[in-house]
């Protein structure tokens, strides 16, 4: 049997959808359920952050997640599949009144991303102060408390409706499938399998 984590929302569903259209039937979490046995699997409906963190230490053998928590959280996982699901841009984001000026010797950012943060500004060659948040980012420069945010844009309607505009795209994100390094050599056979049959959905729907 396959553990497989996928994050709580639409590309729980989106995934879910994809198991039935290779498996038939309906592949759905109930209510509040958290673990769901079907056709041989075992899905894990867990937050977006913590799916790689559940694949890493092997508490699931494969999962779903966005390219941006990879990347922000630097684990050591196998990346197989971009599943062409929940397409977003990582981007700064400023006042509308505001530039992006790269020649100052130190930019304060509000991001709940400080690893992209500080890689990205790192490459600049530009010092970054990061303020952490977890949640209403777009109100950090309208307030004094940073001069630019990163953050997720995905119709960028969120910044705008909040005197922000796009000043700088850091990186694509969507939905990959990825692997614990362990599993994939122990249930190889089990995991290529279903890689294959993903891969033929995400191409036929792409």
């Amino acid at each position: 049997m396959l553990t497989v984590a996928l994050p709580k929302g639409r590309i729980a569903e989106q995934t879910l959808e994809i198991f039935g259209e290779i498996f038939g039937g309906e592949f759905r979490f109930e209510g509040r359920e958290l673990i769901m046995e079907k056709e041989g699997f075992r899905f894990l409906n867990v937050r977006n952050q913590d799916v790689p963190t559940y694949v890493e230490h092997g508490a699931a053998d494969i999962g779903v997640v966005g390219l941006d928590v990879i990347t922000e959280k630097e684990l050591d996982i196998i990346q197989l599949l971009d599943m062409q699901l929940g397409k977003c841009k990582v981007a700064i984001g400023i006042k509308n009144e505001d530039e992006l000026d790269w020649s100052r010797p130190n930019i304060k950012v509000a991001t709940k991303m400080v690893n992209i943060t500080k890689n990205y500004f790192a490459k600049k060659a530009v010092g970054v102060e990061v303020v952490k948040l977890y949640g209403s980012i777009e109100l950090a420069p309208l307030v004094g408390l940073a001069d630019a945010i990163v953050d997720i844009v995905e119709t960028g309607n969120t910044m705008r409706e909040n005197g922000l505009k796009v000043a700088e795209d850091i990186m694509d994100s969507s939905a990959h499938l990825i692997a614990n390094k362990n599993s994939f050599y122990a249930k190889k056979g089990e995991i290529l399998s279903l890689y294959e049959k993903i891969k033929t959905v995400v191409e036929r729907n792409g």
